[in-house]
């Protein structure tokens, strides 16, 4: 009996014991603090990415870059659309840009050191060379109104149309016009005087010209007439201007080179080519 009155006391003390020790005692401390640093440690951090691309791609490029996003949905990108020749001049005199994406090699070329001075005479040094590709290549093409009232049928109807609408020479798809017209024996200068062309900045301000029927055709690209929905009468042939390529690079002065090239190598993934080819861009070899 005095036994059994022992071993019942030594286990009250026993339960007595463990309702008065420390919750959690003899198990490792996980307080609030420690917690909230791990999930924090988890997050990523937002990345920001500025992207400059040709004017004719702001269609396929707003939605790469909504695709995007259930990729990497931590960088944000920021596009830039334009002419390739401002983006060039808005990069050379400090603008921030992770990415360029010209719509011709001159622009590029421009602002590349690996290239000579016949094509970068100012030696300037914007361009990680090395992450440098050829990534899309884009047709030229004659668009009219809707109705083509001139009856425009072929870039041999130039000479007698009453106005045309060009992108300005700094501009690539302008640089390609003036190549078809000098292809075409027209005089620029004289068509200037009579007053047949009117410019724009960009390949877009030349599609609306022509959306709206202020002209009676219009040289874009093939890609810009497809999104504007616009009646294409006549496409450009190699022997008419040169081909027409849209090269991409990141930038020496990119904040963010790893993700801006993690973009770009997206931007030849077939998803990407896939949305580039449905208005009729080709992917570059």
């Amino acid at each position: 009996m005095k036994k059994l009155f022992v071993v019942l006391l030594a286990l009250a003390l026993v339960v007595a014991f463990a309702a008065c020790a420390p919750q959690g005692a003899g198990q490792p401390e996980n307080n609030d603090a420690e917690q909230a640093e791990n999930n924090e440690s988890q997050v990523t951090e937002p990345t920001e990415l500025i992207v400059f691309a040709a004017a004719s791609m702001t269609e396929t490029m707003d939605q790469i870059i909504e695709a995007y996003k259930a990729v990497e949905p931590h960088v944000h990108i920021t596009a830039t659309y334009d002419s390739s020749g401002t983006l060039k001049t808005q990069i050379e005199e400090g603008a921030d840009c992770d990415l360029f994406i010209s719509a011709a090699q001159k622009q590029m070329n421009q602002l590349d050191a690996a290239k000579g001075d016949d094509v970068n005479p100012d030696h300037l040094d914007f361009v990680l060379s090395d992450s440098r590709i050829n990534l899309l290549e884009n047709k030229v093409a004659l668009v009219v109104p809707e109705g083509n009232p001139a009856n425009i049928a072929s870039f041999a109807d130039i000479a007698d149309c009453q106005m045309i609408a060009l992108g300005n020479s700094d501009v690539p798809v302008g640089s390609y016009s003036l190549e078809i017209l000098e292809y075409l024996g027209l005089n620029v200068a004289d068509m200037e005087a009579k007053q047949q062309i009117t410019y724009g900045t960009n390949v877009k301000e030349v599609t609306t010209q022509v959306s709206e029927g202020t002209v009676d055709c219009g040289i874009v690209y093939a890609t810009d007439a497809f999104s504007a929905g616009l009646e294409v009468v006549d496409t450009a042939t190699s022997d008419m201007c040169s081909q027409v390529i849209y090269p991409a690079a990141v930038l020496k002065a990119s904040a963010n080179p790893e993700a801006a090239q993690n973009f770009l190598d997206y931007l030849q993934s077939d998803e990407a080519a896939a949305i580039f080819q449905s208005v009729g861009f080709v992917m570059a070899e």
